[in-house]
């Protein structure tokens, strides 16, 4: 399998592969007029009008706009559709298709009023002033099969200064790059349940973040939007930016019934168990006081597949949900890179040098937004590996609390249900410890109230010690080579959560069916 870690050794049986891919891809692209300075300059240098005749000339040309789009669903034989009150545009762009059994070309032209940037002018001090503002306006959606992509769209504002929007998806692109390479697969809207080569059909995801954006995408606007052959825009190109990243990790089970015998537990324990601490490790970030913003869990049932968990940290989402039933998928959603670090060249104190800085929305950081996705889904997957292992039984739990030895020390078992071996347990699985595992101080942390002296500190760092000893001793924890760091083992996940989740869970659903 191209993901092998704890989870899908643990399920090997049932597993029939995992796919890493890029799904919904949201682009924008900008002309380089940001501020109301670049509105006078342009007008009154570039075009030499008057201001109060810019805002009519605009309108003008937002007809032209219009106009062409209606041309070229002429030229194709697509419908062009305003469309006014209620609308599902994926809908209309669905029945299209199978209407007239589309594979390739333009499906549909769709206009309608929507708000967005655009010009007004005002009275200023000694002349009229033009300014950016928000204000109603037709959008065209340019909705097409691409060849390479499968089903794209290109929204454009029809107001200077004209703003794009391009949405792609990544399972679809794949889908025709399989077909090309003559890999057998069965898509299903955007999964697939069906890999002939898993291993093939990886190595040709992992290309989709790193082709020629720019190139692509300036190829895209140019057949939507004509006024850039002008003149006075002939020069300007569009800056483009990932306004919204994708990025799932589908896990295809062997049978319905693998999966639907295992996703409740899954959910169970997402929902229950990871905390804050545990949601920013996933992320590959970590919990300071100083952190602004929300982190939370939200659990949907009434979704037409199924449960729905989904975790979010600010504008970003971690999700996991079943699609048909028969894929596990964990899906990672980018909408604020700021909270991400990227390393590239910067100044520090004055000197350029190489270093880690938070990342921006351009598309040049498109690969770095792989990376981060593809990690956050790994750590969750890894994390849910502990959910009720069949391999734990009565038998291996009653090993536990018998006594074992390490080397020439002599090590006592462990009390599973009691109070104190259970914070022990919930501090050493803490989702903090699942990147670079942990140290004794950082279980002292979570045990103990500060120390009030050094004779104290020193009391509660031996005892710690003992009770690390004893869990490595039991083959629950290991020991980093030349480091005093540890991390949780296979069956260390496996037993450590079994055990708090019959304590926490199991022992009241019990005790309150007996009362």
């Amino acid at each position: 399998m191209p993901t092998i870690n704890s989870f899908t050794k643990k399920f090997a049986d049932s597993i029939l592969s995992v796919l890493e891919c890029h799904d919904r891809v949201i682009f924008k692209g900008y002309l380089p007029f940001f501020k109301n300075g670049d509105l006078h300059r342009l007008c009154d240098s570039g075009l030499g009008m008057r201001r109060k005749d810019f805002v009519p000339f605009l309108e003008g040309l937002s007809e032209e706009l219009v106009e062409h789009g209606k041309r070229v669903a002429a030229e194709a034989g697509a419908p062009y559709q305003f469309l006014q009150g209620e609308h599902t545009k994926e809908q209309i762009i669905r029945e299209e298709i199978a209407k007239r059994s589309l594979k390739e070309g333009l499906v549909a032209v769709l206009c309608c009023m929507e708000t967005g940037r655009g010009v007004k002018l005002r009275p200023g001090k000694d002349r009229p002033e033009l300014y950016f503002t928000s204000r109603p306006q037709r959008v065209v959606y340019f909705y097409s099969l691409d060849p390479e992509f499968g089903l794209i769209h290109v929204r454009i504002q029809t107001f200077f200064p004209y703003s794009v929007q391009v949405y792609v998806n990544g399972h679809d692109w794949l889908a025709r790059q399989m077909n090309e390479k003559q890999i057998g697969f069965l898509q299903s809207d955007n999964a697939f349940v069906q890999l002939d080569n898993p291993e093939a059909a990886q190595r040709l995801a992992d290309r989709f973040a790193h082709l020629n954006w720019i190139k692509i995408l300036d190829r895209w606007v140019r057949r939507a939007n004509p006024l850039l052959k002008k003149d006075w825009l002939n020069r300007c190109q569009y800056y483009w930016v990932i306004d919204r990243a994708e990025y799932s990790t589908d896990v295809l089970f062997r049978s319905r019934e693998d999966l639907q015998a295992l996703y409740p537990r899954l959910v169970d324990h997402s929902i229950q168990q990871f905390s804050a601490d545990d949601l920013m490790k996933f992320l590959g970030r970590k919990l300071y006081p100083q952190f602004d913003g929300e982190i939370l869990t939200l659990g949907r049932k009434k979704r037409a597949p199924g449960t729905r968990v989904k975790h979010r940290m600010k504008g970003n989402w971690l999700k996991m949900y079943d699609k048909f039933e028969r894929i596990l998928r964990i899906e990672t959603v980018i909408n604020q890179p700021g909270e991400f670090h990227v390393r590239r060249r910067c100044i520090r104190k004055g000197v350029e040098k190489m270093a880690w800085c938070p990342m921006n929305k351009g598309v040049s950081n498109f690969y770095r937004y792989l990376e981060v996705a593809r990690a956050s889904n790994r750590r969750y997957l890894e994390a849910l590996a502990v959910v009720d292992a069949p391999s734990v039984t009565v038998r291996q739990l009653d090993q536990l609390s018998q006594p074992v030895s390490l080397g020439n020390r002599k090590r006592r078992g462990l009390n599973l249900m009691h109070a104190e071996e259970q914070k022990l347990f919930l501090a050493v699985l803490c989702g903090d410890n699942r990147i670079n595992g942990f140290r004794n101080h950082d279980i002292l942390k979570a045990l103990n109230e500060p120390a009030r002296d050094a004779a104290e500190r020193r009391r509660q760092t031996q005892r710690v010690s003992r009770q690390l000893g004893r869990l490595r001793a039991h083959g629950l924890i290991r020991k980093v080579p030349r480091a005093h760091r540890y991390h949780v083992t296979d069956k260390g996940n496996a037993v450590m959560a079994a055990a708090v989740r019959i304590r926490i869970k199991e022992f009241p659903k019990e005790l309150k069916t007996a009362i």
